[in-house]
């Protein structure tokens, strides 16, 4: 058994290959970008007002000006502004030569005789002058960016309709157990539901991978070294869950040597995922997961998770916060890491969910975090602040 933070080293320092490929720009969320964006132009191109108004000379504005226009948005100003003179002017507007400011609307007072007065005490000046957010020949976006939808904003904006990603990794889901059924069939005698192979698959699919469902696979050799092999033959990543601790049927670590994967660890310091296996065989890798819902849950939170994220070009960051305790908490051992299905309520304090171990699939279904307790600490009191890694 190795220690926890020794399992992310290794999966961590595993080297990936990335192919890249374009793809539309309104397919692109939740893709990694595998090239730079370059802005082809200056942002704002022009200089632009910022607000409705009268664009003039600040020197002005102490004056009656004469009105010599409108300017409306995408519109040409046509004339300059000259001394005692303005142009009305729309937000987005381009702001005509020899002005210098725009004055709000509710800040002034038109004339009859086509003036206008500005009634403030002073203003800004209310323009977005041009290249002040971007130059052209600027990164807009870097190699590895995961595209959110704030970055279709700024690809947009570039005219970028065909951005360069990484191919997604082809990840292939297996799930073990001859006790284990289809969730769509009926309960009968000591069988029970496929819950992890779902649970998985949407776990790849949240990371933003389609993940192939290889089935469930009988716990004997021949079957998983063949499920195995055709698994290995068609991913990037084969994920298995089931099969893998000290039970006389867990075949899982066994097969996997046989049929050549280099197995980098097969136990790990963590509660809950303590039998987790790591190999590789040529460039696949393969995760097996143990049978329990809330430890294959957690583990692939923790260590295929970035994996996938890695192998997409993407650097990936765990979301982890400090916050209080909102209730004391203590456990028996402590011998291990352990990450404990918690609630962080409205207020930002954590609680424990109801949690009765690793077999207890509804623990989960209200937690928003894993409290990360490490090795050697009992207990925390309320108002102790601990890091707790959303989920």
């Amino acid at each position: 058994m190795i220690a926890f933070e020794d399992a992310l080293k290794i999966i961590g320092s595993e080297p990936v290959s990335t192919a890249k490929e374009e793809t539309d720009l309104d397919t692109s969320l939740g893709r990694v970008l595998a090239e730079d964006i370059i802005s082809d132009t200056d942002m704002p191109p022009f200089d632009r007002s910022a607000m409705d108004g009268y664009a003039c000379r600040r020197s002005d504005l102490g004056e009656r000006m004469e009105l010599i226009g409108t300017i409306t948005a995408g519109g040409s100003p046509g004339k300059s502004v000259g001394k005692n003179q303005c142009s009305k002017i729309m937000t987005g507007a381009q702001v005509p030569d020899g002005a210098d400011c725009v004055v709000m609307v509710e800040h002034t007072i038109n004339y009859g005789d086509n003036h206008v007065i500005f009634t403030g005490s002073h203003t800004a000046d209310n323009i977005a002058f041009r290249a002040e957010d971007v130059r052209k020949g600027d990164v807009l976006l870097s190699r590895g960016c995961l595209i959110r939808p704030q970055h279709i904003a700024i690809l947009a904006s570039a005219g970028c309709t065909s951005p360069v990603v990484s191919v997604m990794p082809r990840i292939t889901v297996l799930t073990t157990g001859n006790e284990i059924v289809e969730p769509g069939e009926k309960l009968s005698g000591t069988l029970i539901r496929n819950s992890n192979g779902p649970q998985l698959i949407a776990q790849v699919r949240m990371a933003g991978v389609h993940a192939h469902y290889g089935g469930i696979v009988r716990d004997t050799k021949e079957d998983l070294h063949a499920a195995v092999k055709a698994a290995v033959e068609a991913s990037d990543m084969v994920i298995i869950t089931g099969g893998v601790s000290m039970g006389d049927f867990d075949f899982v670590p066994a097969v996997l040597k046989d049929y050549g994967v280099h197995l980098f660890f097969e136990k790990v310091a963590v509660k809950p995922g303590r039998p987790t296996i790591f190999g590789r065989k040529d460039d696949v890798f393969v995760f097996g997961l143990p049978g329990n819902p809330v430890s294959s849950f957690t583990i692939f939170e923790l260590m295929v998770k970035p994996l996938i994220y890695r192998m997409m070009g993407h650097s990936y960051t765990p979301p982890v916060q400090k916050l209080a305790m909102g209730v004391d908490f203590s456990r028996g051992k402590a011998d291990r890491i352990s990450y404990i299905p918690v609630i962080i309520d409205k207020e930002g304090e954590v609680f424990t969910a109801s949690y009765h171990g690793s077999a207890h699939i509804h623990a989960l279904h209200q937690a928003n975090g894993l409290l990360g307790v490490p090795a050697g600490i009992f207990s925390y009191k309320k108002g102790d602040i601990v890091n707790v890694r959303q989920i």
